[in-house]
Formats: C-alpha cells, sequence, structure tokens
C-alpha cells in the first residue's frame, strides 16, 4: 500500500484527506501516536464497523479495552451516525457521554472507544457547527506538562468510574501537586480559555473541563 492511503472497506487503498476544509472524515493516533485519516466522503460503504478484529473496516487491534467489534458507522442519506448498541464491553463516548442506540455525527464532535480519541470533520456538511471548536482541536502537544498534570488531577475522582464522581478540588490538585491553590486556579482558568469554555456558568466549567479531556484523549483511565 502506498503512503497517505489506508484500507478502505473493500480492502482497496482509499485518498486519506490531508487538511480541515475537507470532509466528511475521521481523524485519530494509532498506538504509535501516527495521525490516521479515514475520509468518509468517498466510502462507497453505508457502513463501518469499528473494532480491535483486523477484518473491521476501521481496526484498532493495540486498544486492549475495545472489544472486536465495538461500534459502528452508519450513513444514513448525508449524514453519518454513530452506533453502539450494546457490541461494546467498556462503551462508546460521544463528547464525553455514553451512548446507547444511534447518535447523527456533527462537524468537531469527539468520541472515544476505550483509548482512542476520535474526531469527526464535515465543514460543508448539514447541521455543521463550526464555532463548537477552535480551527485547532487541543491536543498534548498544545498543553505544558503542568496543564497535563492539572487535568490529570481533575479527573482522577473519575479513575473507579465512580457513578456520583465530581471534579477534583482545588485544594485537592495543590496537595497532589505540590503547588498553591492560587497557582492551580491560574492553570484551571488558562484551561478553560483554551478549551474555550470560559465563558461557561461558574459551577459548569470543571465538570465540562474533564468531559472534554476524556473525549478528546488527553486524559485516560490508565493515567487515573
Amino acid at each position: 500500500m502506498q503512503d497517505g492511503a489506508d484500507a478502505g472497506p473493500d480492502g482497496h487503498a482509499e485518498p486519506i484527506a490531508t487538511d480541515w476544509s475537507s470532509g466528511p472524515f475521521l481523524t485519530y493516533s494509532d498506538d504509535s501516536g501516527n495521525r490516521k485519516f479515514v475520509l468518509l466522503g468517498s466510502s462507497a460503504s453505508m457502513s463501518m464497523s469499528i473494532g480491535r478484529d483486523a477484518a473491521c473496516d476501521i481496526p484498532l487491534p493495540s486498544d486492549a479495552v475495545v472489544s472486536r467489534l465495538h461500534a459502528q458507522l452508519d450513513r444514513v442519506g448525508s449524514n453519518w451516525t454513530l452506533v453502539d448498541e450494546g457490541l461494546s464491553r467498556n462503551g462508546t463516548f460521544l463528547n464525553g457521554e455514553r451512548i446507547n442506540g444511534r447518535r447523527r455525527l456533527r462537524d468537531g464532535d469527539t468520541f472515544v472507544l476505550g483509548e482512542t480519541s476520535f474526531l469527526y470533520r464535515d465543514p460543508e456538511g448539514p447541521g455543521t457547527q463550526q464555532t463548537r471548536i477552535a480551527s485547532e482541536p487541543v491536543t498534548v502537544l498544545s498543553l505544558s506538562p503542568t496543564q497535563r498534570n492539572i487535568l490529570a488531577a481533575l479527573c482522577r475522582p473519575y479513575g473507579d468510574s465512580a457513578q456520583y464522581a465530581a471534579p477534583a478540588s482545588n485544594q485537592a490538585i495543590a496537595g497532589e501537586l505540590f503547588l498553591s491553590v492560587d497557582a492551580v486556579k491560574t492553570h484551571l482558568r488558562t484551561l478553560f480559555q483554551k478549551f474555550h469554555i470560559e465563558d461557561l456558568p461558574q459551577n459548569q466549567k470543571r465538570a465540562k473541563l474533564v468531559e472534554r479531556a476524556f473525549s478528546l484523549g488527553l486524559v485516560s483511565r490508565r493515567d487515573l
């Protein structure tokens, strides 16, 4: 297979999207950190499977948290939908929320299977919400080591998948990272701005930051 192409549903090489203006397509990082693209617009298939099995249209063989057949993408008219109808053991999370059944994908949506985070782009598609995200998504490389540590500490209470978990307090984060409470507050304000949630009500910002960290794959259950 030539560089610049991934295997399509029929086993043949498909062209990949090379910029943010094409679509619809998915982008994600494999276990080696390489950025992968799946161009959905040229797919002849109305359905694409995602899972650990090598026979899946989008295989994730190195993600042990992903089920052999985890979820699927279905094209309905001009839209793509994400479907998990109990196929997976550990669930599929769309924009931080576990789904049960079928959900329509919109430009800028993120979804997570196991430890793998996908970004869906369709800038010219129906229902486009280009103002929902920045022109470039927040990545691990765009965060400082301290910001990454604060994100992980903020998400720590969710490590046991507690049903009623709440984000860690400033005092708890400060104690874990040996920082002052004022320093934690300063870093959190910067993170709110990076994730474009600074205008949310104060009592919603921390929970939304946790949701974004998980949905973008910046923090995983293994980190906790």
